[in-house]
């Protein structure tokens, strides 16, 4: 069935057993791994989260099956984290919601999928399903959803708060959540003693998450400044910032690229295309270059080598923050070579 999500919410904060699978589907990756992850909190701490990867149920769907209806290692409850879900992945989700008894739940990430795809319309069509569509927050949505994350601890964000918070995280669920959480311990906030967030605490805890480093990573890397994007990596690191963050952060960056560049493919000049978005007179320029530069296939493959890398830094036993090193300088020479 396809849910709010407040629906969404109140079920994964639950673990309600009716629900056999969830499937978040729509371009806001970051953003379903975080609500996959209400799940994992949901049922404990102890609880074993299976990682599986969509493509490979293609050749073995009954595997998904087999591993809902499986025992936990030490005898607790375990949930199926399904990432990269296409439609590869129907038959796997048909054969999950057939099994007459399954003891764990399943959660499908498929940022590729559009509404229209066949996994996404089963889900939609069974009731013991649920479906919802992540989209990067932007505008009033963007308020509300930082809103909505301090409210959960306690805290009333004041306007100049709220956008900082979100020229910080670029709009990173998981990351305003993480903040979040830290100034509600400073301020002793909590529901039952609800506080204001304003700049002075932002002020006093430093949270800007090295925001102007970050900035100039995502702009080296666009722009092919491949003698720069080392310095600037490094620039970022000493600031305190981490990988996922930034990896999301160009992620975002490009499929705003994508969004103009298919404008732009229809017959719109560049510069109109940008200027329609109410860039900041500064960054005009870097984006107009950036727009005429990327061109689409480019752009989804820069998309799907960052986010491949980010898969791999939650993976257990991965190589660190080099993996993240390592994507953007080749999407640093990947963008040097466009003309």
């Amino acid at each position: 069935m396809k849910v709010s999500e407040n629906q969404l919410v109140n079920s994964l904060d639950s673990a309600a057993s009716a629900v056999r699978l969830y499937l978040l589907h729509g371009p806001d990756e970051a953003g379903a791994m975080d609500y996959a992850a209400r799940l994992g909190r949901a049922l404990g701490a102890d609880a074993e989260k299976v990682a599986m990867e969509g493509p490979t149920l293609r050749g073995d769907p009954g595997k998904l099956v087999d591993e809902a209806r499986s025992l936990a290692l030490f005898g607790g409850r375990r949930w199926i984290l399904v990432a990269n879900a296409g439609d590869e992945s129907l038959e796997a989700a048909q054969l999950l919601l057939a099994e007459p008894q399954v003891e764990h739940p399943v959660v499908m990430i498929g940022p590729g999928l559009r509404t229209t795809s066949k996994l996404v319309q089963f889900a939609i069509a069974q009731p013991a399903a649920m479906s919802f569509a992540c989209y990067i927050p932007d505008g009033a949505n963007a308020d509300r959803m930082v809103v909505g994350i301090a409210r959960e601890y306690g805290l009333r964000p004041t306007p100049t708060a709220i956008r900082r918070l979100m020229a910080a995280s670029g709009g990173d669920r998981s990351v305003i959540a993480r903040e979040v959480e830290k100034l509600a311990l400073y301020l002793d906030a909590a529901g039952d003693r609800p506080r204001e967030l304003d700049d002075d605490a932002l002020d006093a805890l430093g949270a800007d998450l090295g925001e102007s480093q970050m900035s100039d990573v995502v702009d080296a890397a666009l722009e092919g400044r491949v003698h720069d994007i080392a310095r600037e990596l490094a620039r970022f690191a000493d600031s305190g910032g981490a990988a996922i963050p930034l990896l999301r952060q160009i992620v975002r960056k490009l499929m705003a690229l994508a969004a103009m560049r298919a404008e732009v493919d229809a017959g719109k000049q560049p510069s109109v295309v940008v200027k329609a978005r109410r860039v900041h007179f500064r960054e005009e320029p870097g984006m107009i270059r950036q727009v005429q530069k990327w061109k689409s296939s480019d752009i989804a493959a820069a998309i799907d080598r960052l986010r491949r890398a980010e898969r791999q830094l939650m993976a257990p036993g991965g190589a660190g923050e080099l993996l993240s090193d390592v994507a953007i300088t080749e999407t640093t020479r990947a963008a040097a070579r466009m003309r």
